[in-house]
């Protein structure tokens, strides 16, 4: 605890906010080129098999990238586009794949939240 003196001589620091997403250099979205596809299993409580990319973005970065929803059809060398945004249950995922844009479909019968995998509505 500090005392009155030294609240009145010294100033506030404030901390510095840690950057989540490096890659993305302060940017929403960044496109990329799939170096591989490949399923992870996620951490203690869950268990599945989670489908995701490695990713070699536009500045060269290369990075881990989850695809949501069901079904996609990514293969070597694919052109997508990556968000901000982790998968939970994966260590060192921090990114997500945009649905529906360049090479990467979208979600086949999606009613509800579609917006986030790239559904428009009929």
């Amino acid at each position: 605890m500090s005392t009155i003196n030294q609240v009145l001589r010294l100033k506030r620091i404030l901390k510095k906010k840690k950057n989540k997403v490096l890659a993305l250099q302060q940017n929403p979205h960044k496109k990329g080129i799939c170096l591989k596809v490949f399923t992870m299993t996620p951490k203690k409580p869950n268990s599945a098999l989670r489908k995701v990319v490695r990713v070699k973005l536009t500045n060269n970065m290369r990075i881990t990238a989850h695809v949501p929803g069901e079904g996609h059809n990514l293969q070597e060398y694919s052109i997508v586009l990556i968000r901000g945004g982790r998968a939970r249950d994966l260590p060192s995922v921090r990114y997500k794949v945009i649905r529906g844009k360049y090479d990467l479909e979208p979600v086949r019968n999606r009613k509800t939240r579609r917006s986030k995998y790239g559904i428009k509505k009929n």
